[in-house]
């Protein structure tokens, strides 16, 4: 009787799991795959320049900075809308 309640529990914790899981996700295309990883490079820099801009004093280096982030900015949103 025991050996009947362990495996009931084991299908349903694996049905549990399978029901959890989400639909598979379609494969990438090579220019969609270089499109994400374009994007997540751009979205790297500015967070590097951000923490740049934060700890900059120089009223120079900050507009800089400034124009660097806003172009960054520019550049991401280029990438997610393509015309």
């Amino acid at each position: 009787m025991a050996r009947g309640w362990e495996s009931k529990s084991v299908e349903e914790q694996q049905a549990e799991a399978a029901a959890g899981k989400p639909a598979p996700k379609a494969p990438l295309t090579p220019e969609q795959a270089t499109l994400i990883r374009k994007v997540e490079g751009l979205r790297l820099s500015r967070q590097r320049v951000l923490q740049q801009f934060q700890s900059a004093g120089d009223p120079r280096l900050r507009q800089m900075l400034e124009r660097a982030l806003a172009e960054l900015d520019r550049q991401i949103e280029a990438a997610k809308s393509p015309s």
